[in-house]
């Protein structure tokens, strides 16, 4: 028996870690570049200090995307918001912070932005992440319309976020269809599974769609590819081509009549 789908309320197209690749990443830089290109809803990786506060990194380590060394998550918060978060992407963007999961929860509600937090633990802590990351969450958007969608291909952090916040909607991440991820989503009472986007194929949709699950890729830039998987009828696409393609437009890639540069294919 087919599982029925549930209703959706977020838009199809998402744009990746705030503007993609024109802005440091995770940053409320990028959030307000990707909001100026009439994006309105937005993916981050959230993560906690060494005291337990849920901020915005990619990587464990802090060397690719700040002035900082080592591993994040063993630093307090007080020392990671001394960090620049810009200058390794250009020098416009010099002194701009690691952002608090407030931070963004503030841009967010205040330009009607909705958006998709991965949950993306220090390894070791996928449990306590997962719990202090959806409290944090359920607290922030509180009596909001459409709360965030969590996310993580840990299913350790899925399952704390489902204890603390059970309410919030949860989505696993898939860069391989590993043995089990199906019971796994439903186990973990998933409404979506986010997969890499060479993974989607009508069969696999087929399954996702009888589970009662949604369906999202990342990361997708190529427009062909991306008319495949709208063709597929995913449910989101997550890109870093912000200034590329045309969030408005739902069950169409159109491109920025401005920007005559090729789409390059970019897992």
């Amino acid at each position: 028996m087919n599982t029925p789908l549930q209703p959706w309320p977020y838009p199809r197209w998402i744009a990746h870690r705030g503007a993609g690749k024109l802005a440091p990443e995770n940053t409320l830089a990028a959030f307000q570049l990707g909001h100026a290109h009439g994006w309105r809803m937005f993916e981050c990786d959230v993560k906690l200090s060494a005291d337990g506060l849920p901020f915005l990194l990619h990587d464990a380590t802090l060397e690719r995307t700040s002035n900082g060394q080592g591993t994040a998550g063993q630093l307090p918060w007080a020392e990671l918001a001394r960090l620049d978060a810009g200058s390794w992407l250009a020098p416009v963007y010099a002194g701009e912070p690691i952002p608090t999961l407030v931070t963004i929860a503030r841009f967010c509600l205040d330009h009607g932005s909705l958006l998709n937090i991965e949950i993306k633990p220090t390894p070791g802590t996928e449990r306590q992440t997962g719990e202090v990351v959806a409290q944090a969450a359920a607290r922030l958007w509180q009596g909001a319309s459409v709360p965030p969608l969590l996310s993580s291909f840990q299913p350790e952090s899925l399952s704390g976020a489902q204890a603390a916040a059970p309410a919030l909607p949860r989505a696993l991440l898939l860069d391989s269809l590993w043995e089990g991820w199906l019971d796994t989503a439903r186990r973990l009472n998933c409404v979506a599974v986010v997969c890499k986007y060479t993974l989607w194929d009508a069969a696999l949709v087929a399954s996702a769609r009888a589970a009662g699950l949604r369906c999202l890729c990342y990361t997708v830039n190529d427009t062909v590819a991306a008319q495949d998987l709208l063709a597929l009828g995913l449910d989101g696409l997550i890109t870093d081509r912000v200034d590329y393609f045309d969030p408005s437009q739902a069950d169409a890639v159109v491109v920025n009549a401005s920007n005559g540069r090729r789409v390059e294919r970019n897992a």
